[in-house]
Order: structure tokens, then sequence, then C-alpha cells
């Protein structure tokens, strides 16, 4: 399963070379994960939340650029690994069959009582194997 978000990309996010900035393909994933994870999981898990989630690591792979504002991309999402506090979190942010960038993230689920990392749930292992990439 996957999950599928709308990005807007702005006039404002291309940079002096004409082309989407690097940096905001990051922001493109996070805004999609915010959407995942509010909607999708917050609305399955009404007693627990991965919103309570830091980013440990984060990779993008730049396949083609973006050259215009004013315009919608599709992000989406998969699971790629799920460990014992920390699952690994896929984004294709493309359009029309075409792939401008992957990204990977790292996400660890924490307390928010400790602000340390904290074992990721049995319900919340089950919620996250239906978005696995080999599903």
């Amino acid at each position: 399963m996957k999950f599928l978000s709308k990005q807007f990309v702005r006039w404002d996010d291309l940079d002096a070379m004409g082309h989407v900035n690097n940096a905001k393909f990051l922001t493109y994933a996070q805004e999609a994960r915010f959407l995942w994870a509010t909607e999708e999981f917050s609305g399955a898990m009404r007693e627990t939340s991965l919103i309570e989630m830091v980013v440990a690591r984060a990779e993008v792979d730049f396949i083609e650029p973006i050259y215009e504002g004013g315009r919608f991309v599709d992000v989406e999402i998969t699971i790629g690994k799920i460990g014992n506090s920390s699952f690994n979190m896929l984004f294709t942010i493309g359009d029309q069959g075409k792939v401008f960038a992957k990204v990977m993230t790292v996400q660890v689920a924490i307390s928010t009582e400790t602000m340390k990392s904290r074992p990721l749930t049995d319900k919340e292992r089950e919620f996250l194997t239906k978005y696995l990439e080999s599903n």
C-alpha cells in the first residue's frame, strides 16, 4: 500500500539555477509525512501516534530537475524497513510517471515524557507493515 500526497511547487522554490532548490525536496517529503501521520496513522490509532517521531537521517537522490513552479508534484510514501524503535520512510517525488527525486528518512519513535527513543508498539508495527514497499 502507498500513501499519495500532492505537494505544490511554489515559484520561490526555484533557485538561481532555474530549478527547484535541493532543500525543497526535503520540504515536500516533510509535508507529505505530516499528512500521512495525521490522516492515515492518527486516524487508525487514536491511543498512540507516530507524530511523536523524529528524523534521525535523511538522504535524497536527485534524478531529474523540476524547472517550473506553480504546479503540483506527487509524493508517494512507502515503508522500507521496520526496526525496534525506528523505520525507514521512502518517498518518490514525481509527476505523470517521471521521477524527480527519491528521499529516504529514518524515523525514530520517541517518548514525549523522556524525549528518548522508545520501542514501536505491536499496533504501530502492524500499521507500518501495510505500507511496506514489498506489499
